[in-house]
């Protein structure tokens, strides 16, 4: 944007965390358009005419662009601006195999990846990293602006991380046998070092089947699983099933994609999403001793 264009950038982000972010980056610089509606799903999104018809309005939009935000590519194709800008914010970001189907590639080499990179600190940071990055080559203008309020957003988050893994400072090794209702918390989990043992959905949004609940349940008796994570506010009788005849104890945590679109939102709920870890992890080595 150059100093003869008065006008702010118009930011299209699909997604709350990215709405955080790019909010962060921005400041009052420019303005942030979310594309889905406040309580849309963006699993099962489908764009209207009107949300088509805006995006046309917007200078540039960020992705998460693996799998998680499909929709806004056949926005963007029927708009009156296809050659739209974007921002793939998980460019270099190192990613983890999916569970199953639930996304792949925008490169096209096939390879499934987990989508949910906003749900860790670390791969926040790097996609914050790259976004201000790419917004500054857009309006240089404001370019250090940009640098800047990314920098101690980042340090802000960083601080989240470190003070939860300072709670477990005193543990020489932090074991946990953990499964998850479904794959999108393993970068989180990565956090505190702890890998998935099993994962209860085929693939994100999709049930199982009776036999395929009875395996995992098998597999978690089998695995001698200590801690269950679902989602936060996630009614399911699929999940009661689980905890009723495995006794495992159950702990929520959030997903980040619905509720307000507001430039806090991001850390609020990750801070309680590292808290929620914390207390699980402290709970089961109490119940251990």
């Amino acid at each position: 944007m150059s100093s003869a264009q008065a006008d702010p950038l118009r930011i299209g982000v699909t997604l709350h965390p990215y709405y955080s972010y790019v909010a962060n980056i921005v400041g009052d610089k420019a303005e942030v358009v979310p594309l889905i509606p406040q309580g849309f799903n963006p699993h099962a999104y489908e764009p209207r005419a009107e949300e088509i018809k805006r995006v046309g309005s917007l200078d540039v939009v960020v992705l998460n662009g693996i799998g998680h935000d499909d929709f806004a590519e056949r926005m963007i194709a029927a708009s009156e601006n296809p050659s739209l800008p974007v921002i793939e914010a998980n460019r270099n970001v190192p990613l983890l195999p999916a569970v199953g189907s639930m996304s792949q590639g925008r490169n096209g080499s096939g390879k499934v990846v987990n989508a949910h990179t906003f749900l860790a600190v670390t791969g926040a940071i790097r996609q914050i990293q790259t976004i201000a990055r790419e917004l500054g080559q857009l309006d240089p203008d404001n370019a250090d602006s940009y640098r800047r309020n990314a920098r101690e957003y980042s340090r802000k988050l960083r601080r989240i991380r470190a003070e939860a893994l300072s709670q477990l400072a005193s543990i020489e090794n932090v074991e946990l046998r953990v499964a998850t209702i479904h794959g999108a918390y393993d970068y989180l989990l990565r956090e505190f070092g702890l890998e998935v043992t099993a994962v209860v959905e085929p693939a994100h949004g999709i049930e199982p089947s009776p036999a395929q609940l009875a395996r995992t349940i098998d597999d978690i008796r089998r695995l001698d699983v200590q801690v269950i994570f679902s989602e936060l506010h996630f009614p399911s009788t699929y999940v009661d099933t689980i905890r009723r005849e495995t006794g495992v104890r159950l702990y929520p945590l959030s997903h980040v994609i619905s509720g307000d679109y507001r430039a806090e939102k991001f850390e609020q709920e990750m801070a309680e999403n590292f808290a929620t870890v914390v207390r699980a992890i402290l709970d089961t080595r109490e119940a251990g001793q």
